[in-house]
């Protein structure tokens, strides 16, 4: 939308001049000084101009409104001031575009679905806590391409590497125990699925964590060498071990009821030192999200900020106001209108 015309009242309207931004607001400080100075001058001529005493009649006393021409100059005159100084303060409207780009990382998440992670030693339950903190951890990440693999008995790509944030919560809503019905824990096969997603990829860092509460038991492909050959394509890994040793809660037929839990970090901590990544153990939903958050800073990609800042000034309307204003002083100084009621 074209700004309005110079000679337009607009520019003299306190919602125009609030929305401003200021390139010397400094000036603005002296538009007070501005009526004070006139007062301090009528008090000079009050206090030294010469008086004569005249006796008049009181009928010949009358008030007239022409009289109020005589203080038509000094407003002239100080309105120019006060719109030099408002010149001088630089007004202007700043359009600002911020843009931010990153190279981003890529990201593989590989979570275990088997029947183990419904142990409700995490709260809900190991599956949601781990579905929980993935969220947050995508959502605190800025154009890093993502993507999943889910795995029990068997392994399949859920989400291929995208920024789609909004999918990858979808899809995570809708994991849940029996998206694989292949019984067992197939890390292997599941660490090579993310391998094969990964290893086409051009970015300079490549993640997959892995997330499981048990041993491999399941597939052809044996944890190590899949580790191995992540590493071979540049990918690193973390592994998180998930759940409590001891008896912990299950739910069987809807009736709780508690289990031995065995924990074998071994697995899992010769798949991290293989894929030159690092092993975590979480015991519970805060020590899990605590790892996400350690992994988070570990795996910040560079995020540089681009502004372009586009700055109109208008202290133009306002000088050509300031030099009609003096003119227009200047010529009634030569005028009657100074000498009405100064003689």
């Amino acid at each position: 939308m074209p700004a309005p015309s110079w000679s337009s009242v607009h520019w003299f309207q306190w919602d125009t001049l609030r929305e401003f931004a200021w390139g010397q607001p400094l000036f603005l400080y002296g538009i007070p000084a501005v009526p004070l100075l006139f007062l301090f001058r009528w008090l000079l001529v009050m206090q030294y101009r010469q008086k004569l005493a005249v006796a008049l009649p009181s009928g010949r006393l009358q008030w007239s409104p022409v009289g109020l021409l005589r203080f038509v100059p000094d407003l002239l005159i100080g309105g120019a001031v006060v719109l030099v100084l408002v010149s001088l303060a630089r007004p202007q409207r700043v359009q600002e575009r911020v843009e931010f780009f990153s190279e981003g990382i890529d990201i593989m998440l590989v979570l275990d679905v088997s029947q183990s992670m419904l142990a409700e030693d995490f709260r809900p339950n190991r599956l949601e806590a781990a579905k929980r903190v993935a969220r947050d951890f995508i959502g605190g990440r800025f154009q890093d391409r993502i993507g999943i693999v889910v795995f029990a008995g068997d392994a399949f790509s859920l989400a291929p590497l995208t920024t789609d944030y909004a999918l990858l919560n979808a899809l995570l809503d809708d994991i849940r125990f029996g998206t694989i019905r292949t019984p067992g824990t197939a890390i292997g096969s599941a660490l090579a699925v993310a391998v094969n997603r990964m290893r086409p990829s051009a970015s300079k860092t490549k993640v997959a964590i892995l997330i499981s509460d048990g041993d491999n038991t399941s597939g052809n492909l044996d944890p190590r060498t899949a580790a191995t050959l992540a590493n071979m394509y540049g990918i690193r890994l973390y592994s998180i071990l998930v759940g409590q040793e001891g008896q912990v809660p299950v739910r069987v037929a809807g009736k709780l009821q508690y289990e031995t839990n065995t924990v074998d970090e071994s697995t899992l901590r010769a798949v991290a030192e293989t894929g030159a990544g690092r092993f975590y153990r979480a015991a519970d939903g805060r020590a899990l999200q605590e790892v996400f958050s350690q992994i988070d800073r570990f795996e910040k990609s560079k995020v540089q900020e681009l502004r372009f800042r586009d700055t109109e000034d208008y202290y133009a309307v306002y000088l050509r106001w300031a030099v009609i204003l003096l003119v227009a002083w200047m010529l009634s100084k030569s005028t009657f209108v100074s000498n009405v009621l100064e003689d």
